[in-house]
């Protein structure tokens, strides 16, 4: 397997061959940033943590440039952060056990303009046709990080351009830069991320450049977490500790499915409905 970049990356962390260590992925994580996989798709990492039947691929979309830096990296350049980032997201996929770990090493810009998009679409299509995962996670398209809606948009169009026996079964868009808690929970694909309670703790920390560099993400997702599972249902137990959401974006990859367009205002109107149909309840 050949990246286009030449500051791509790909890492076996067990050490396996090509391209069989891509072939064994049945849950691929797909997302713009370094980190992004941890946060937005743990659900995937747990399921496949330690098993032999199950393998988690990583891909990173873009470079880790644009990073928010201070404290001892402040002074980092561009490329001693990309270099930095690099690193710590392939120590992410070694102590998460991924099948294996692609970072592609495209610029922000790329992934927030149609027409600058098609190279990053042809090489997640490539690695999805070469990995041919059950399930895909990747980012939702609520999220308010552009860069995040753009990945969403490459990763929908490189699967419709699959033939359909070759597509993933099923496709989840994740939290990072928007909780998906307002979502009517008949949309809401809950994902419980409570089993190996250190591991997530332990891939949050591995991303020091972030945290040290003034954005406490490691808080921030396990406080996401922790209040998914509690406030899901105000009239029953908590039926875990620790849930992310997710959406099905699946009907989005069909050939006759809606439009991004079409889907979203699907979801927003429900949503509308419901604390519609709540007021009105209440005022009568």
């Amino acid at each position: 397997m050949k990246l286009k970049n030449a500051n791509s990356d790909i890492y076996i962390p067990d050490d396996g061959r090509l391209p069989d260590s891509i072939t064994r992925t049945t849950h691929l994580g797909i997302g713009a940033h370094q980190d992004d996989l941890e946060f937005m798709a743990m659900h995937g990492i747990l399921e496949c943590y330690q098993r032999d039947s199950r393998w988690f691929g990583g891909i990173t979309c873009t470079d880790g440039a644009g990073s928010a830096r201070s404290g001892p990296y402040a002074d980092y350049s561009d490329e001693q952060m990309k270099a930095v980032r690099v690193e710590e997201q392939r120590a992410a996929a070694k102590l998460g056990e991924y099948a294996f770990m692609a970072q592609l090493g495209y610029p922000s810009s790329c992934t927030k303009q149609a027409s600058k998009r098609q190279d990053l679409v042809q090489e997640i299509h490539n690695l999805i046709l070469e990995a041919q995962p059950i399930y895909i996670y990747t980012h939702n398209p609520f999220d308010k990080h552009a860069s995040h809606i753009g990945v969403c948009l490459a990763v929908l169009e490189a699967i419709r351009i699959l033939p359909a026996d070759k597509r993933p079964r099923t496709v989840f868009g994740c939290e990072v830069w928007r909780a998906l808690d307002w979502i009517p929970d008949s949309m809401k694909v809950i994902q419980p991320v409570d089993t190996h309670p250190s591991l997530a703790p332990e891939l949050n920390g591995v991303f020091k450049s972030q945290i040290a560099g003034g954005k406490r993400y490691d808080l921030a997702v396990e406080g996401r977490r922790l209040a998914n599972a509690t406030f899901l249902d105000s009239y029953s137990v908590d039926q875990c500790n620790r849930a992310a959401y997710a959406i099905d974006l699946t009907p989005l990859t069909a050939d006759s499915g809606p439009s991004i367009e079409q889907f979203t205002s699907g979801i927003l109107d429900s949503f509308a409905e419901e604390c519609h149909r709540m007021l009105k309840d209440l005022k009568t």
